[in-house]
């Protein structure tokens, strides 16, 4: 049923045209929100601050794209822990009851936490991490349960992070890797980079730091350990905190690498990542086949194929580094 008021403005001005407009009004608004409470909804938690919900409207972007319109034909729920992953489990119930169709987790602990307040409920995450060793998924190719994803976590992506950083510094031989001991997919990620590294004869120094008044020091005695290049791998604590992060590594004139293009644009040295917009077509195309009637479980997870390399040469330049000439025509996207 669609209710249109009538005009309302100019004419008579008496009691009963006044009080049958707004007896219009009344009737336009309580149907609109009928049925915009019949839209199916998207649940989106998100652990990290997002300001600009640059992510989440790149995800809306993507919907839309499939026939998905805000208001129309789909609503949208959106929470965000704001970095304080104890309030993940409230904000996941609180979209449960809600009753969203399908349950978006990004990154790992809002994952977790999506999976652990409903067993019915279609979810589908995204992240850097490997969802079968954070207890996700049973695998990769048979999810299993109410819950599938997306997932940039390419082991050999470590080594190419040290790969890329040996190459642009020859002499290279210790290496700083920035992690969080808190976050599980930060810490499987710190152990992921230990082969590669051996490999490449160079000696990881444990940066573990799991609050922001830790960078600072964690820096200094990174340098007072004769550390002399940085790795930084995903999790929300360093995510919120990429300008912070790169300005200390400036500050100490240390070559640093990033999980993705953000830290880059944010004054990281380089980053190699899985490309940003991926993740958002992949996921979009999820929802709508579950939207459809597909089940989680029928839907294997999905990882990264597409990669980038950036680097920023203000940043070379303010440390005092040349990036190699073989280095730099790999890149796909230069600051200078």
């Amino acid at each position: 049923m669609r209710v249109v008021p009538s005009r309302c403005s100019g004419g008579s001005k008496s009691v009963f045209y006044f009080s049958l407009c707004a007896m219009l009004f009344a009737l336009y608004a309580s149907v609109a929100a009928q049925q915009q409470g019949k839209l199916p909804k998207i649940g989106w938690l998100e652990v990290r601050p997002d300001d600009l919900r640059t992510s989440f409207k790149s995800f809306q972007r993507e919907l839309r794209a499939l026939g998905y319109v805000e208001g129309k034909n789909i609503a949208f729920e959106y929470r965000n822990a704001g970095n304080k992953l104890d309030r993940l489990p409230a904000l996941a119930d609180e979209l449960i009851r809600l009753d969203v169709k399908v349950l978006h987790a990004v990154p790992a602990p809002a994952a977790v936490a999506a999976k652990n307040a409903t067993t019915t409920i279609p979810i589908v995450f995204a992240g850097g991490f490997d969802p079968v060793a954070a207890g996700l998924v049973d695998s990769l190719a048979r999810p299993g349960g109410n819950i599938t994803g997306f997932s940039a976590n390419i082991p050999m992506v470590a080594g190419k992070r040290l790969e890329l950083l040996k190459e642009t510094i020859p002499r290279l031989t210790r290496v700083a890797v920035l992690w969080d001991p808190l976050v599980s997919s930060s810490a499987e990620q710190w152990k992921e980079n230990q082969l590669p590294a051996r490999e490449l004869g160079l000696q990881l120094y444990s940066m573990a730091i799991s609050s922001v008044d830790k960078f600072e020091s964690a820096f200094n005695e990174a340098i007072k350990a004769g550390i002399t290049a940085l790795v930084v791998v995903g999790g929300p604590l360093a995510a919120s905190n990429q300008k912070r992060i790169a300005e200390l590594a400036i500050k100490h004139r240390m070559p640093s690498m990033y999980p993705d293009i953000r830290y880059a644009s944010a004054g990281g040295l380089m980053s190699y990542g899985a490309d940003r917009a991926e993740p958002y077509r992949r996921i979009a195309s999820m929802v709508d086949k579950i939207l459809k009637g597909a089940k989680p479980a029928d839907l294997p997870v999905e990882q990264a194929t597409k990669f980038e390399l950036a680097i920023n040469l203000k940043t070379a330049k303010q440390i005092g580094l040349t990036i190699p000439p073989n280095v730099l025509a790999r890149a796909d996207k230069v600051t200078r």
